[in-house]
């Protein structure tokens, strides 16, 4: 495993600071893990990573489990998906013929069956490397296989344990995925807390912004995806996920990319796009119905994301968050009142 088990002295350290912060207790009978161990050794943590949410009850943290990505196709011919509505966090990509794919992240709950599971992308390692992810993929082009071993990111496939193909439906959109086999065979030495994917915060912390109902995130002539707050949360008004099974979106996070030529085709003659998910851009945070715009920042392709206004640091309001990786110089983005 390419992740290093803490060392003995970090866990001394952090069972010491489990000891103080109990200190003064009511032994009130909550039984919240104080603090878990994050990934580095860094900090502790009490809350999911992919979400910014606090862990209850008998949960940690840390698991014994990488995050799992599943490359989850967004197409008519994929519907019903299943499996969206247990993910943490979801990114929206750009592929071939102006169509979209999603990175559907998975760590606080591994489903045992979702899907369709698609192919990778060269984009994907900028999207799954901040977290040390593992994907769970039917595969992909030579070149994108080359890549992604190269950037030292596990995957899985079919006929590892946990892929099964549904007679039902038709190939390749019949490919399903059980993640808690597939987190069984990516077991991690250690039980270890990722980074933030995300730089959380509180409701508290989220500026005023302006009023924003409703968004149309256009990937370009291909695929728009459009979303309305219904008081709650975002609903995604052309989703192909299973009725009772979408993802419930607090926020929905546009960031525009650079996008360039990845220096192939696909099997129907398509050129295949790369999004560098790396650099600066334009950040645009949809929450509670109300927009704030600002910058974001990814030092490379393995860094987190940070955002930022003209007045400092802005962090996401903790809770479900769908990212969109719109074109800069092709896609759009328009939003009303």
């Amino acid at each position: 495993m390419r992740r290093a088990s803490l060392t003995t002295a970090l866990l001394l350290t952090a069972s010491l600071a489990l000891v103080g912060c109990g200190g003064g207790s009511d032994d009130s009978g909550d039984e919240t893990p104080a603090a878990q161990q994050v990934a580095g050794g860094d900090e502790l943590a009490s809350t999911w990573p992919m979400t910014g949410l606090p862990v209850t009850g008998d949960e940690e943290a840390a698991q014994d489990h990488p995050v799992i990505v599943a490359k989850m196709d967004n197409t008519e011919a994929s519907a019903p998906q299943i499996g969206l509505g247990s993910a943490d966090l979801v990114v929206e990509e750009l592929v071939e013929g102006g169509l979209t794919r999603l990175a559907v992240f998975y760590y606080s709950d591994l489903p045992e069956r979702v899907g369709p599971v698609r192919s990778m992308r060269a984009s994907d390692i900028g999207i799954v490397s901040p977290v040390d992810a593992t994907i769970a993929t039917s595969g992909g082009a030579g070149v994108t296989i080359g890549l992604i071993k190269k950037a030292g990111i596990p995957f899985y496939t079919e006929g590892s344990e946990g892929f099964a193909r549904d007679s039902s439906r038709s190939a390749p959109y019949n490919l399903f995925a059980n993640l808690q086999d597939v987190g069984s065979e990516a077991q991690l030495d250690e039980a270890t807390r990722p980074e933030n994917y995300l730089p959380w915060g509180s409701e508290d912390d989220f500026p005023a912004g302006q009023p924003a109902k409703t968004i149309a995130a256009s990937f370009g002539a291909g695929h728009t995806t459009n979303w309305s707050y219904d008081g709650k949360g975002y609903v995604n008004q052309n989703t192909f996920a299973e009725q009772g099974d979408t993802f419930p979106a607090d926020t929905v996070l546009v960031l525009r990319v650079q996008v360039g030529d990845a220096g192939y085709l696909d099997p129907a003659g398509n050129p295949v796009p790369e999004t560098k998910f790396a650099g600066k851009g334009e950040a645009m945070v949809f929450h509670d119905g109300r927009l704030v715009r600002g910058t974001w920042e990814k030092r490379d392709l393995g860094s987190p994301i940070t955002l930022s206004t003209k007045a400092g640091k802005l962090t996401v309001p903790a809770g479900h968050t769908w990212i969109e990786l719109v074109p800069a110089a092709n896609g759009d983005v328009t939003f009303q009142k």
